[in-house]
């Protein structure tokens, strides 16, 4: 959503059907999909699964695929700007970090990002503000955390900037928030070069 506030056509690509996506989707393997169009787009944004590198997977000892290597040799090859977003762990070159804080949600949600562009970064509020315990309601002054079985999807949609997502979906996304700061800093380097 982020991006199409900043004026992007949005194109989204994933292995399992996603009916609330709000734009143009094609259901099946990104890395096919990159190989075959993505020289076409002005801006790739990967999002690979972070399963692999999450702290709660790691302790359950789940295997999952690494993709961050074949996706950025593949987006290197394209040759167009791109964006990798992970969780904190993953492996990502020189990232940015974001956080809920630094745009005025009630959610921490580390996200990192590698860009073949500057993103700037942005003041990192000290985290204050407690989260919320998993299943209980968010009471005054309290971070939401977004993950797993959370409670109160209405209250999260609101957090998260998301109105029209469901549970399944605010668990896995990144807040609007994040993309359109990143779709800025593209178009401002654009707008330099061009200058």
């Amino acid at each position: 959503m982020g991006y199409h506030l900043a004026g992007f056509d949005v194109t989204g690509v994933d292995l399992a059907p996603q009916p609330r996506y709000p734009f143009a989707f094609h259901q099946g393997d990104a890395l096919a999909y990159l190989a075959e169009y993505g020289a076409g787009f002005d801006l790739v944004h990967a999002s690979p699964p972070c399963q692999r590198y999450t702290n709660a997977q790691k302790i359950r000892g789940n295997q999952h695929p690494d993709l961050v290597a074949p996706l950025r040799e593949l987006l290197t090859a394209l040759g167009r700007p791109y964006v990798i977003e992970n969780v904190p762990g993953a492996p990502l070159l020189s990232p940015v970090e974001l956080c809920g804080s630094m745009f005025g949600l009630r959610t921490y949600r580390h996200r990192l990002f590698e860009t073949s562009f500057a993103v700037p970064a942005r003041h990192h509020p000290r985290h204050l503000a407690p989260n919320a315990k998993m299943g209980r309601p968010v009471g005054d002054g309290e971070f939401m955390h977004i993950v797993g079985n959370f409670s109160n999807v209405p209250l999260a949609r609101d957090v998260m900037g998301m109105p029209w997502a469901s549970r399944d979906g605010l668990r896995e996304a990144i807040p609007p928030a994040y993309t359109a700061h990143i779709a800025a800093a593209y178009l401002a380097g654009r707008t330099v070069v061009a200058a």
